[in-house]
């Protein structure tokens, strides 16, 4: 394939695509280097980090190229998954926008900066990573030119109740989750079982419980959900925030979440 065909097709693109794509010309790698690098010099293409390249449309100025961060985070590992707060925001909901984009990986990988956005990387779940389909969830969704691998809504949703901080906290997750209209709650069942955490389990729950007239919620879901929650009373917060116990799920839940008065000071 030609580069400037290549190029249209690809908004951005990994080194190892690039030769891959040329291989039938019998490049080398190095040849393959140095076509890029001329090519970035000339101005066609953005250096976005090593080995991993942006397209620039012709007559835009390098500097003034919009690169899509969504695909930039899907080509930063060959397992890339778009996820928390990222996952909801390229979805359309969330409360907050963000340029924070953290992306999902079986690698132990170090987060950058591009432009004002920062990539960071989150390591696969412990009991998810030996699955084929690492816990399920993940789509490939067409977007900007190129695709996006993503986490579905349902484990979107079930990833920001399990680790809040990534999605901006309490409120944050409430406000975004609280966005969707519609999940399919016999995904969010299953992949919040697969995680391994009563706490999360009950989170979810709780969150399900407290909308249930909003998303259809039915008995048959909270209680497939009770039966995989803690057996004791837990923290709702890792923080172990004061509150009031909820004894469905075994959480001790803060005030401010039970009541969803978010004006008042985060404890």
């Amino acid at each position: 394939m030609r580069s400037d065909v290549f190029f249209e097709t690809h908004p951005v693109f990994t080194l190892d695509e690039f030769v891959a794509a040329r291989s039938a010309s019998g490049r080398s790698l190095s040849t393959a280097k140095n076509l890029l690098a001329k090519h970035v010099t000339a101005g066609r293409l953005v250096r976005v980090r090593r080995a991993l390249y942006a397209s620039v449309p012709v007559g835009v100025e390098p500097a003034r190229a919009s690169v899509d961060p969504y695909l930039v985070a899907s080509k930063l590992a060959a397992d890339a998954v778009v996820a928390y707060h990222a996952a909801l925001q390229f979805h359309g909901k969330v409360y907050s926008v963000w340029r924070r984009y953290h992306f999902l990986s079986d690698r132990r990988l170090r987060p950058f900066a591009f432009r004002g956005d920062e990539f960071l990387p989150v390591l696969t779940n412990s009991p998810l990573r030996s699955r084929h389909d690492r816990g399920g969830g993940i789509e490939t969704v067409v977007h900007g030119g190129g695709e996006v691998r993503v986490t579905t809504l349902e484990r979107s949703m079930v990833d920001a109740l399990h680790s809040p901080d990534r999605c901006g906290g309490w409120e944050e997750v409430w406000r975004s989750l609280e966005m969707v209209e519609y999940f399919d709650l016999d995904a969010v069942v299953e992949y919040a079982r697969r995680l391994d955490s009563a706490v999360t389990v009950a989170r979810v729950g709780f969150f399900l419980e407290q909308h249930r007239d909003e998303l259809m919620v039915d008995d048959g879901h909270l209680a497939e959900l009770r039966r995989a929650g803690p057996r004791q009373p837990r923290y709702f917060d890792a923080t172990r925030s004061a509150g009031r116990l909820v004894p469905d799920w075994n959480l001790i839940v803060p005030e401010r979440v039970a009541r969803r008065r978010w004006d008042e000071e985060s404890s």
